[in-house]
């Protein structure tokens, strides 16, 4: 028997959806150690998955793509919702092919999976997390292939993004807050890239300014107060400002954050999980758990290794 456990995935930003540059996406991230996806697998006569209902048919037709023909049995032991920013699709799809090629002798990377199971059309985040974990950068797809500002879901057959980066995070604490609901996803999410793209040149500009010259350089030195600057400025600019501002109640948790003692707070992908980057999480916990009761508080860190493949 086969055992998988998948990290997750903070997405703090795309980079360029202006496309004048003659490349389109990019992104930034943070690989998590908790939440996570853990299953079990081994051979069957069929595909058949036991589980978490929201990933279950993401996980089979992933094991059908990377195997056809073939037989997987899948128990889902530990989940996390779906469309909350934290990259759940991709994990259970890697984990799932994963599975199945490693069955059956395969042995294709995590990108080979990602192809057949028609993942990382526009962030490259979720399969450098599965792959190399820590932090990560991608450097998106030529526009000339993509030809259009779309989300993943709407982007069959794009190869997915080169990982031009894979860095050791230093050992901080990440607080996450998830709101009992979910972010941009599907027909609507299509809808935002349809509306707000192209952004302008001079935000794409900006943006790459904060990532180079300053979380970069705060990440090499450990400088979590330089950190926390910059996440905070990548709120206000670029494809970011706009994505939380369809979340009204994501940027309430961002501000109460902040005031709670976050070096810098965010929210990933198109959210509604919204995530502190602190040297006093206790603090910021309670504080969120003490005025949105609703929300699901998780501490963390960062996982700087992929996820963990296991025979028993």
């Amino acid at each position: 028997m086969l055992r998988i456990r998948t990290p997750s995935r903070i997405h703090i930003t795309l980079i360029d959806l202006n496309g004048e540059s003659g490349r389109v996406d990019g992104g930034i991230g943070i690989t998590l150690d908790e939440p996570c996806i853990e299953i079990t697998a081994e051979k069957s006569d069929k595909v058949i998955v036991k589980g978490d209902p929201e990933l279950r048919e993401r996980m089979r037709n992933a094991c059908e793509a990377v195997c056809p023909g073939k037989g997987v049995e899948i128990a889902i032991k530990k989940s996390y919702w779906n469309h909350i920013g934290l990259g759940s699709g991709t994990q259970a799809a890697l984990a799932a092919g994963t599975a199945a090629s490693r069955l059956y002798g395969l042995d294709m990377s995590p990108r080979d999976i990602a192809i057949k199971a028609g993942r990382g059309g526009t962030s490259g985040i979720g399969i450098g997390a599965f792959e190399k974990g820590g932090f990560l950068l991608d450097g998106g797809h030529k526009m000339s292939v993509k030809k259009a500002f779309l989300p993943s879901s709407f982007s069959k057959g794009v190869q997915p993004a080169p990982l031009l980066l894979s860095y050791d995070f230093p050992a901080w604490d990440i607080v996450l807050a998830i709101p009992p609901y979910k972010g941009a996803y599907d027909l609507y999410e299509k809808d935002i890239f349809s509306r707000e793209c192209p952004i302008p040149l001079h935000e794409v500009r900006e943006v790459c300014h904060i990532i180079l010259m300053q979380i970069l350089p705060a990440i090499v030195e450990k400088d979590l107060e330089a950190f926390g600057k910059a996440i905070n400025a990548i709120q206000d600019t670029g494809f970011k400002r706009r994505e939380i501002g369809l979340q009204p109640v994501a940027r309430e948790l961002i501000r109460e954050m902040r005031e709670a003692g976050a070096a810098g707070a965010g929210m990933s992908s198109f959210g509604p999980t919204v995530y502190a980057i602190t040297d006093r999480p206790d603090n910021i916990a309670s504080a969120i758990r003490s005025n949105h009761p609703e929300c699901t508080v998780i501490k963390t860190r960062a996982r700087n290794s992929g996820a963990e493949v296991t025979y028993e």
